[in-house]
């Protein structure tokens, strides 16, 4: 077996580091442990390091399907200098919001299946992160009757579950309206 590329001993002490300052200053009330990874879905998702908040504002984390617990993941990502195809080697939870979440994907996914099935009508889901999509094209891989695939750019990708043999593209809902656009370029200092 491989060596894993990332531990909890290997990059435990920068994430502490950077996690301790920023949920100081943002006066969060908050504990959280670092683990090298062991997960019980290693086709969906396999993170060689876990970290797992615990405290009284776990559910600031939590809020708007974890905006906040992604958003430190994706920031401490980039304190590491983690490149993307590295990106789901590092995991962020709390109060097993992944297990639950990657139930409800599945659920989803079964249930918009079930509805392509019935009406021969492209469903789109609304846009995800990467982590999501691949638990609805792992989830779409035991349905019969349907394929999906992912379509449109950055923030905005989504997954669309077409009848099969329907050509891409084809009977998909319109794309979701484009939102705000950031640059992830970096900006130089002067």
């Amino acid at each position: 077996m491989s060596r894993p590329k990332y531990s909890a001993e290997s990059v435990g002490p920068r994430i502490e580091a950077f996690l301790r300052s920023v949920l100081s200053l943002g006066g969060f009330k908050l504990s959280f442990r670092i683990a090298d990874g062991q997960n019980p879905h290693p086709e969906i998702e396999n993170p060689e390091v876990v970290v797992r908040f615990t405290g009284p504002d776990v559910e600031e984390l939590l809020a708007n399907r974890a905006e906040l617990l992604l958003a430190l993941e994706q920031l401490t990502m980039e304190v590491l200098g983690m490149p993307p195809e590295d990106h789901s080697r590092l995991c962020f939870d709390a109060n097993d919001y992944r297990a639950l979440r990657m139930e409800e994907l599945r659920l989803s996914a079964a249930a918009a299946a079930d509805k392509v099935r019935r009406t021969g009508v492209a469903f789109q889901f609304n846009p995800m992160t990467s982590r999501e999509r691949r638990v609805i094209h792992l989830a779409m891989r035991n349905e019969p009757g349907v394929r999906s695939e992912s379509a449109g750019l950055g923030s905005h990708r989504q997954v669309v579950v077409y009848p099969e043999g329907a050509s891409p593209g084809a009977a998909a809902p319109p794309p979701a309206p484009p939102g705000p656009q950031y640059s992830t370029r970096r900006r130089r200092r002067r």
